[in-house]
């Protein structure tokens, strides 16, 4: 660039000289002079005007294009046009690399909010609005502890150990169970990541509950046949026939107890491990359901009246052996929960393309507060009669499993001391012509 310079500089001389000079030998050196200051003033104007442009461009905005020059300033524009080439492409770059780190961090699934030495929040993702019903948009430069005022969260922020998280509850969120771990960085900067540890706290629960009612439903029969075993072991000849039998009856009930309370526990867990799916088949209906209805009328042992309406012939793509298992659960809660004397129907029909096979009885019925959680594992309304009718406590949990791997829905309707009607309503896709 000074090469350029140079050779412009003698370039100038030159041209001076070439006219100055011819006029100092025809009209004297004072209007060759004259002649000099004019084109020195000329080449002056010229280089003040492309200055001009220059200082113009210098303070307009930052995307505004490099103005255009002659000779020497042409190329010192282009020099400048290359620079500027080069930071906006820097810059370009610059804001992708920002914008894929920025869309990074809105993807974690975790919250991070990163805030100053002040605990003045810098900038945070969509997960930690939600996880603290915080705004980008206004919370910024706000301090954490005025958002986030829990006692526990302050404390942890203040202590300075960070080396465990802390296990945070009764936020701005309600329901919500969070996981917090502050990991410093850069010059007294600090991210604050969350995580959400609700449904990992719920399955906690539920499995502690789960081996909690397991316990406690093997624990009823378990002592009935020990003891009862002992007392026959310890000298049977003391014992008439009639109370050995009577015995060996509540020995054999109880196993049978614990069988089912096994079974229904095996096909549970097979409905809730994830695995894959059986088979999809064709499943008669009509079949199925007067074996189902033969059963039940076993196990009402002709205390009910038991009836069994098909509207039409149908069949359900699904997987038998579980939709079985459905159907006969909802038939035989609705014989343990009827007093004797009472009736039970089971319908099949096809409604508005919706399939729907329904159980309604005149048994006891159930309250409005207890039908949401009618599906929950070992939930039950009275715990006496379901033992002594032989429940499990897990037969609608298993319904709800099955119909939901079949797309279907439970609806329920009860008014107590008047009976129940359950409905399994399957969409018009899972049946068949």
């Amino acid at each position: 660039m000074s090469t350029i310079w140079v050779r412009f500089v003698w370039l100038l001389l030159a041209i001076t000289l070439f006219v100055s000079l011819p006029i100092s030998l025809f009209y004297g050196l004072n209007w060759g002079l004259a002649a000099a200051i004019v084109c020195l003033l000329l080449l002056l104007c010229w280089h003040l005007l492309h200055l001009h442009q220059l200082m113009g461009w210098l303070l307009a905005s930052l995307n505004s294009p490099v103005p255009r020059g002659r000779g020497v300033w042409e190329i010192a524009f282009a020099e400048l046009h290359r620079r500027v080439r080069i930071r906006q492409g820097q810059q370009q770059s610059l804001s992708e690399t920002l914008e894929h780190f920025r869309r990074a961090i809105q993807a974690l699934p975790d919250g991070v909010i990163a805030f100053d030495r002040h605990h003045r929040i810098d900038w945070l993702n969509e997960r930690a609005e939600t996880h603290f019903a915080l705004s980008a948009a206004t919370d910024r430069g706000q301090a954490l502890t005025n958002l986030i005022r829990h006692p526990d969260f302050v404390s942890y922020l203040d202590s300075g150990r960070y080396t465990e998280p802390l296990i945070y509850r009764g936020g701005r969120v309600d329901g919500l169970t969070l996981m917090l771990q502050i990991i410093p960085y850069g010059d007294d900067q600090n991210l604050l990541v969350s995580r959400d540890i609700s449904q990992i706290e719920r399955t906690e629960t539920m499995r502690r509950d789960f081996i909690a009612n397991v316990s406690h439903e093997l624990k009823t029969p378990l002592t009935v046949v020990a003891g009862f075993s002992e007392m026959l072991a310890d000298g049977d000849e003391i014992y008439g026939m009639a109370e050995i039998k009577n015995y060996l009856k509540l020995i054999r009930e109880q196993t049978v107890r614990m069988q089912r309370l096994i079974e229904d526990l095996l096909v549970l867990s097979s409905l809730e491990s994830g695995g894959p799916a059986p088979h999809e088949e064709r499943v008669e209906l009509e079949p199925m359901l007067r074996s189902i209805l033969a059963d039940a009328q076993a196990l009402s042992a002709g205390q009910h009246v038991i009836t069994l309406s098909i509207e039409a012939p149908s069949a359900l793509a699904g997987y038998a052996n579980e939709l079985r298992s459905a159907f006969s659960n909802l038939a035989g809660n609705a014989v343990r929960y009827t007093p004797s004397g009472g009736s039970i129907e089971m319908l099949w029909r096809v409604h508005q393309g919706i399939g729907e096979f329904v159980v309604t009885d005149t048994g006891i019925g159930i309250g409005a507060q207890h039908l949401p959680r009618l599906t929950e594992r070992f939930y039950r309304v009275d715990r006496s009669r379901s033992r002594e009718t032989g429940g499990t406590g897990l037969g609608l949990a298993i319904v709800k499993h099955v119909l939901t791997r079949h797309h279907a829905t439970l609806e329920i309707e009860s008014t107590p001391g008047k009976g129940s009607r359950f409905a399994a309503r399957f969409p018009g896709r899972c049946l068949l012509n």
